[in-house]
């Protein structure tokens, strides 16, 4: 039993659960929204925050507004009596002869009542993507993928720890033989065991099934996947990374293929960014601006930059 979303039927069996999750992830993976999952899509998404270097108004919370912006990938810019102008995460409703929307809904406690501004009249809208999605589809396939791979590599190292099988004449004894490798494994520096265990001759009556440990081992390729999917994520936001596979022999024009590939996506979000900020400065007599870390998105600066914000806020 799980459960999976207040509200929707739960407590839920397995079939009801397989019924939601599948279509999404295969029933034999369950990493996703696990711990180590998470971990790693909180490690990307801050990376992919990092591409763009940003000058928003002092009083904007930079946290709310980049986890908005590349999480639900869009929100309103809107004039209020109380906080000013200031961004905030909205819905959108209507649409024109275009079929796109027409008017935000704005819902905060602080706030009025719910405000509904019509979209280039009475508020703005920055949006990372042209459909105003946002990455977090990105982020958690190669954060599950990450995380499937680390515990592919946890799961290979303690497999390579240990070279033997016991084999015991009963259960009882099976069961002594794992209290004895128990304590052997937690390092106790002396392990007192059973006489039963032990033979006529003296020696421990087991049979012992030896394993090859090093053929066992698969660590150092599981960790060379694990850096490829993240190099593969980083080309997909952005970020200049080797992406290729060491040669001998590397051309320029291999590199600039590279180069092509990494900043395709991105370049899509800075032109839309560049247009809403555009629209948003225009209504609203402000300077907001958006920029590469690198100097105009070239591979050939220096990635890591003084900050993601130029300015901090100031409390609201």
């Amino acid at each position: 039993m799980a459960n999976i979303n207040p509200g929707c039927g739960i407590p839920m069996n397995y079939t009801e659960i397989n019924s939601r999750v599948s279509p999404w992830h295969p029933s034999t993976v369950h990493v996703s929204g696990s711990g180590l999952s998470r971990f790693f899509q909180r490690y990307l998404l801050q990376q992919a925050q990092s591409v763009f270097k940003w000058k928003i108004p002092e009083n904007w919370d930079a946290n709310y507004f980049l986890n908005v912006l590349y999480i639900w990938g869009y929100g309103a810019v809107v004039k209020t009596d109380k906080f000013g102008v200031i961004f905030q995460g909205c819905g959108l409703r209507g649409y024109d002869i275009y079929y796109q929307p027409t008017h935000a809904i704005i819902t905060n406690p602080l706030l009025t009542g719910i405000l509904e501004p019509r979209i280039h009249e009475e508020c703005e809208i920055i949006k990372l993507q042209p459909d105003h999605g946002g990455i977090y589809d990105l982020v958690s396939y190669y954060g599950d993928l990450m995380a499937l791979t680390a515990e592919s590599l946890g799961v290979n190292l303690l497999n390579s720890k240990f070279s033997y099988v016991f084999g015991a004449t009963n259960k009882a004894g099976a069961e002594s033989l794992k209290k004895l490798y128990d304590n052997i494994a937690s390092g106790e520096p002396a392990v007192f065991a059973d006489k039963q265990l032990f033979g006529p001759d003296g020696k421990l009556a087991v049979n012992l099934l030896t394993q090859n440990v090093a053929q066992n081992y698969i660590g150092d390729k599981l960790l060379e996947a694990l850096r490829k999917i993240e190099i593969e994520f980083f080309s997909r936001v952005g970020i200049p990374s080797a992406n290729t596979d060491k040669k001998e022999r590397l051309i320029t024009d291999e590199v600039n293929a590279n180069n092509v590939e990494t900043y395709a996506l991105t370049s899509i979000w800075m032109d839309t960014l560049k247009d809403c900020i555009k629209r948003v400065n225009n209504m609203f007599g402000l300077n907001i601006s958006v920029e590469f870390r690198q100097n105009g998105g070239e591979m050939n600066g220096d990635f890591v930059g003084s900050g993601v914000f130029e300015n901090r806020r100031k409390s609201v």
